[in-house]
């Protein structure tokens, strides 16, 4: 869909000013961009550098706490009363001053969030190992407030699964807890900038407005303008989410710094957001137009 964003601004204009190709500035296609603009690689690995000073040291403080919980055989710290969400936290950091690119799922290193949204009973079992309590009015809204994956689970198992279930005789099943798999394209924001892939939401919402009037498809417009209304409140969360930490993602990245900590960003409201088995930062590249 082209996005009738005006490209000419500066805010445009400056991060994509080296950079070849139309097609991907009038609509996402991430793509077109690589195609126009990428650089075969064919040397060897003698770019490749040591770990800088700060990063070796910002190592140690994490390999510390690592240290801590293979000795306790438990986290250093989780959340009790916090439902995990793309804005619940603070920024966090390890070691500020050391940090060249930032961002923590929670406000401090090690700290496990809570993604009760799959079901409380496993956050709950977690709680009494390790000799903690939950908060009453967490538990309360995950249990009787607020419906879980685990309990919509439940809701529609016949009589024969659960008795499989509770033998033994099926294994594997999905109540337990709501993880899946997500592989985005985190690449978008650090093109893009959050501004632009708004709007993109934007247009695609109101391109359904003929279907909504007049019935068409109803059930899959309906389902689906909802959708985007959720891509767009979480883009805009996504937003927060990096203000806190002092960044403006409303515009695409200026160079590689930024390019990489926007691409992060992305991941990072990704992994807030969903306790996933396998959360992939997929492979990226950095293009030679972003090292100007």
């Amino acid at each position: 869909m082209k996005v009738n964003i005006d490209t000419s601004d500066m805010l445009y204009a400056e991060a994509w000013r080296d950079f070849k190709g139309t097609d991907w500035k009038e609509e996402i296609n991430v793509r077109d961009f690589i195609q126009h603009n990428y650089t075969p690689y064919e040397g060897d690995e003698s770019f490749l550098a040591d770990a800088t000073p700060a990063t070796t040291a910002l190592w140690e403080k994490v390999m510390a706490g690592i240290r801590i919980e293979n000795a306790t055989h438990a986290p250093v710290d989780f959340d009790t009363n916090i439902a995990t969400t793309i804005t619940a936290h603070d920024a966090g950091y390890i070691e500020k001053d050391l940090e060249k690119i930032v961002g923590l799922q929670t406000d401090k290193p090690l700290k496990r969030a809570l993604h009760p949204f799959g079901g409380v009973n496993m956050i709950k079992s977690s709680f009494h190992a390790y000799g903690r309590e939950m908060d009453a009015d967490f538990e309360y809204t995950f249990t009787d407030l607020r419906k879980t994956h685990n309990q919509g689970v439940f809701d529609v198992y016949s009589p024969d699964m659960l008795r499989c279930r509770k033998s033994g005789v099926l294994t594997g099943l999905p109540d337990g807890y709501g993880r899946g798999r997500i592989i985005g394209d985190y690449r978008r924001v650090a093109l893009y900038g959050i501004r632009y892939l708004v709007r993109e939401r934007e247009l695609q919402f109101a391109d359904l407005q003929s279907n909504l009037e007049w019935g068409q498809n109803l059930e899959a417009t309906l389902r689906l303008r909802e959708e985007l209304a959720e891509h767009r409140r979480a883009l805009l969360q996504m937003q927060e989410m990096a203000a806190k930490y002092g960044y403006d993602i409303s515009r695409p990245a200026r160079n590689a710094q930024e390019a990489v900590q926007w691409l992060y960003f992305a991941y990072l409201a990704a992994v807030k957001s969903q306790n996933g088995g396998a959360m992939s930062l997929g492979a990226n590249r950095v293009v030679p137009g972003y090292l100007h």
